[in-house]
């Protein structure tokens, strides 16, 4: 790669709004890439080239965080939290980028292309849609919140096992809400012959508050398995300096699973009582 030795390496943690372009470009060259190289089945090959061209620079702030964590001398909970805002706030950029980039797609594009070129996104949506119809009220909160929870471990297994290669997890998930709110606006606003940029907009302040405790659930599940994994299994096994790093950062993913929550009751809260936007998912199946 060469675009990760064009600025410094703690430009982007610095900067963190940046991530916002570089997911997006990445993603749009991702997309690009996948089109033409693997025209039969697109989808998941432009979320693993997004992911592996996003991996370098994320492995250059998880060095920036374990070399910050090294140099404490002793560990605080509300120090191990300040280290990585920064390291969060990258990621929330970065699949900012690529949320958007997959929403204005799934919106402009044709509807033949985005049903061939978001396949794997749009199985999703039918999948979600299916469970969230035939949910009873009582039964959609643990619906939302177990679906979430395999997302949380996984990202936390992965990050464990391979630094950082929870990145694949996290785009995967930003490009399914992207397609899958993009695809949303465009039916329901096709259906209501009104503008799907309106209908887009009225989604995301909507669904934005449970959306974003959501994948900082995710990420900061990420981050702890990434630490323990880059910092802890570096350390000698069972001193004081290894007790303490896999104490916090079992803490910070035990603070990810309670944010998780939050985000799948505030998720519950707006599926049953925002009736605009249930109104938006009716009008978005019946165009189809």
């Amino acid at each position: 790669m060469v675009l990760e030795h064009l600025f410094p390496e703690s430009w982007l943690e610095q900067k963190a709004r940046y991530g916002f372009l570089l997911g997006a470009g990445y993603t749009v060259f991702g997309l690009v890439i996948a089109q033409l190289l693997f025209p039969a089945d697109p989808a998941l090959v432009a979320v693993a080239v997004t992911s592996m061209m996003l991996l370098p620079e994320l492995y250059k702030i998880f060095s920036i965080e374990e070399r910050q964590e090294r140099s404490e001398k002793r560990f605080k909970l509300w120090k191990l939290i300040s280290d990585n805002f920064d390291f969060m706030k990258v990621y929330l950029f970065i699949l900012l980028g690529v949320f958007v980039v997959y929403a204005l797609a799934a919106i402009m594009l044709p509807s033949l292309q985005v049903n061939d070129l978001f396949r794997e996104q749009l199985e999703m949506r039918g999948a979600s849609g299916k469970a969230i119809l035939s949910s009873s009220s009582a039964g959609l909160f643990e619906s939302i919140f177990f679906n979430n929870l395999w997302v949380l471990i996984a990202c936390f297994l992965i990050s464990l096992l391979a630094g950082d290669g929870a990145i694949f997890l996290l785009v995967w998930n930003a490009s399914v809400w992207g397609t899958i709110f993009g695809v949303m606006a465009r039916n329901a606003a096709y259906y209501a012959h009104t503008n799907p940029f309106y209908y887009l907009g009225l989604i995301l302040l909507i669904v934005l508050p449970h959306a974003i405790l959501e994948i900082f659930s995710y990420i900061l599940a990420a981050i702890s398995g990434g630490v323990i994994s880059k910092d802890v299994l570096l350390e000698k096994f069972e001193s004081v300096r290894f007790n303490q790093v896999f104490a916090y950062n079992f803490i910070l993913f035990l603070i990810a699973l309670l944010v998780l929550v939050v985000g799948a009751g505030v998720e519950t809260w707006v599926l049953e009582n925002i009736k605009t936007y249930a109104e938006i998912i009716a009008q978005s199946y019946a165009a189809g």
